[in-house]
């Protein structure tokens, strides 16, 4: 048997049926529908069980669409501040990087999280200044564990 249930045989409740038919009223008024449409379409929308019951209702009617439609996510997810899409968090820590940065400090933890052009400037700085430039990944490292980072694909680092 299957971990996660099929979306469409998902039950759904008053608040999803009330917003079925409010968006249908919506519909309604910007006359895509017929009364005829409309009155049939939110008594189906009142009885629908899952959620499969209630996709067909608006299969043929542009956006919006109930909520319930949307995917679900199983995998813990974060809002982008400044395009606020939903992504998905990063399989690599920012704890894991930032130690990595502090312990090993030429890059280590930057090669962790796949930031190589980065890792590669680190451990240079470090070897050209015999030691010195070690300041760079260790003040890296602490910002890693403070704030976090991304992955290459732009993912925030899980906690």
């Amino acid at each position: 048997m299957s971990q996660h249930p099929d979306p469409e045989e998902m039950r759904t409740g008053t608040a999803e049926r009330e917003e079925a038919a409010r968006l249908l009223a919506d519909h309604y008024s910007q006359g895509r529908i017929t009364p005829d449409e409309y009155e049939g379409r939110v008594l189906a929308a009142y009885e629908a069980a899952t959620v499969g019951e209630l996709r067909p209702l608006f299969q043929d009617l542009p956006a919006p669409h109930p909520s319930c439609f949307a995917p679900r996510f199983t995998e813990p997810v974060h809002v982008h501040r400044q395009t606020a899409a939903v992504m998905p968090y990063s399989p690599k820590s920012k704890v894991t990087a930032g130690v990595l940065q502090i312990v090993l400090p030429f890059g280590t933890g930057r090669f962790y999280t796949g930031h190589v052009a980065i890792a590669f400037a680190q451990l240079a700085v470090v070897v050209f200044t015999c030691g010195i430039g070690a300041v760079w990944p260790i003040i890296d490292g602490i910002v890693l564990l403070a704030n976090g980072g991304t992955d290459p694909q732009g993912r925030r680092l899980s906690d």
